[in-house]
């Protein structure tokens, strides 16, 4: 049986070896700061994701097992692209400690009181830039640090492990709801898998243990459920989202004309019913976040937060597109970096996109909404003044519900943001940066001249009227 299995199997079977190999390069032997290994290695490794999905679309547990095992290469490796995770297990030591991570920096731990172990090793590994601000994740975030530090509190590499199983359990939780939603939109199945297979995923949330992966576990969950009309749980999980990363605050206006435009005689009263739904929908998703936030709330609390969540927009600046023109055209016209008026501007922008979206476009059915979920998130990053690539998880994972494609390019060709990270310190390559954007831009703008409306699509599905 098994010699039959490898001879049907063994180009697959190949292709998966080689793949296995090239993540243990990836993981256990590459440094930052070898740009040219490390695109080398990612390039191959998604062009081996490529030939996987399209030749073996149809074995989709096939597929998923070897979703599992490449992530399962980083199970023993302490992430080598991002240092966050630092930061990650100070917040969780401190939480089991009874000490909330937002009112004391790292920098400051001499007034905290109380021992946290390796905290010099967390502190040097953070830096300084890091350690000298207050945390800025929300509380959902902040209870898996703690359930790491729970099982792992004195050892680094063990609290590493905790975090990285959390987050493929995540990862096998999209993999099954988004099977369901795309049999539920009457989509490939194989779609699913540009996600799970995708190199991008797998280095960036298992291999670097960024938390986008549960969020959007609990966001793509909620959605499901608000399609088969259960709308009362489903926002209960969209709140959840909500408390791991804030990102999905962007998208709440767009549920408005998924809730009230209808389709039966009773015009008036369905449409009154609807918006009583609607209403009672964020009362839910805002009284989850609330409860979530309420052992930490206090005014000392939303100063920290609300402080440290600005310096994201105000200060901080890398990856980004359109700033950096507008920061180029502040240099010309006044002489210094604008960040500090750009960064306020650009989230008022991008909200009054969002509200033209929710308003003017057609968000009445799963696809017309996913779409404009997508446009929505990709407009913000295209306005914002820092993009991580880990911050492309969410369109790609919103594109596998699509027929939009430029969110799988994007997660190609950001890689192209690591080349900032050299041997000789921080130095962001602007005309690399620029060749990202352009490609992604070009690939959607191409798509979108290419489609009747870039919020319908061809296999339409009407909500239930029991939503």
């Amino acid at each position: 049986m098994v010699l039959n299995f490898i001879k049907l199997y063994k180009i697959p079977l190949l292709f998966a070896i080689i793949s296995i190999a090239f993540y243990a390069s990836f993981t256990y032997d590459l440094e930052r700061s070898d740009f040219a290994k490390l695109i080398s290695l990612y390039s191959a490794l998604f062009f081996l994701a490529y030939l996987l999905i399209e030749k073996f679309k149809l074995n989709f547990w096939f597929l998923a097992v070897l979703g599992v095992v490449f992530r399962l290469v980083f199970i023993g490796a302490t992430p080598n692209l991002s240092q966050d995770f630092y930061r990650f297990l100070w917040d969780g030591r401190l939480l089991l400690k009874g000490v909330s991570p937002y009112f004391f920096t790292p920098s400051s731990s001499t007034a905290l009181g109380v021992t946290i172990e390796q905290s010099q090793q967390l502190i040097e590994g953070m830096d300084a830039l890091n350690a000298s601000h207050f945390s800025n994740y929300p509380p959902v975030n902040q209870l898996f640090f703690a359930i790491a530090a729970l099982f792992a509190g004195k050892s680094i590499l063990g609290s590493v492990i905790v975090l990285r199983t959390l987050l493929i359990l995540a990862d096998i939780g999209i993999l099954f709801f988004g099977k369901k939603l795309l049999k539920k939109l009457d989509l490939p199945v194989k779609n699913v898998f540009w996600y799970f297979l995708n190199p991008f995923i797998i280095i960036e949330l298992t291999g670097n243990l960024h938390f986008e992966g549960v969020m959007l576990f609990f966001f793509i969950w909620g959605m499901y459920l608000l399609f088969k009309g259960k709308w009362f749980w489903a926002a209960v999980l969209i709140g959840i989202s909500v408390s791991v990363k804030l990102l999905p605050l962007l998208l709440l206006p767009l549920f408005l004309k998924y809730f009230t435009i209808n389709r039966t005689p009773k015009v008036v009263e369905t449409f009154w019913v609807s918006i009583k739904k609607l209403i009672g929908f964020y009362i839910i998703i805002g009284l989850t976040i609330i409860l979530t936030f309420l052992p930490f709330l206090s005014s000392e609390f939303i100063h920290n937060f609300s402080a440290t969540i600005a310096l994201w927009f105000q200060n901080f600046e890398f990856n980004a597109s359109v700033y950096y023109i507008i920061r180029w055209i502040g240099f010309q016209v006044v002489g210094w970096n604008i960040i500090g008026t750009a960064g306020k501007i650009l989230p008022i922008l991008v909200f009054l996109i969002v509200l033209a979206i929710a308003f003017f476009r057609k968000n009445k059915t799963p696809q017309q909404l996913i779409t404009a979920m997508l446009f929505a998130v990709s407009i913000y990053f295209l306005l914002s003044t820092t993009v991580h690539p880990w911050y492309i998880a969410t369109p790609l994972l919103l594109s596998v519900f699509t027929k939009y494609k430029f969110p799988i390019v994007w997660s190609f060709i950001v890689i192209l943001s690591y080349s900032a990270y050299g041997k000789d310190g921080f130095d962001e390559n602007l005309w690399l940066v620029a060749l990202e954007y352009m490609v992604v831009i070009g690939v959607a703008v191409w798509e979108i001249c290419n489609s009747k409306d870039p919020f319908a699509n061809k296999n339409k599905i009407e909500p239930s009227n029991s939503i």
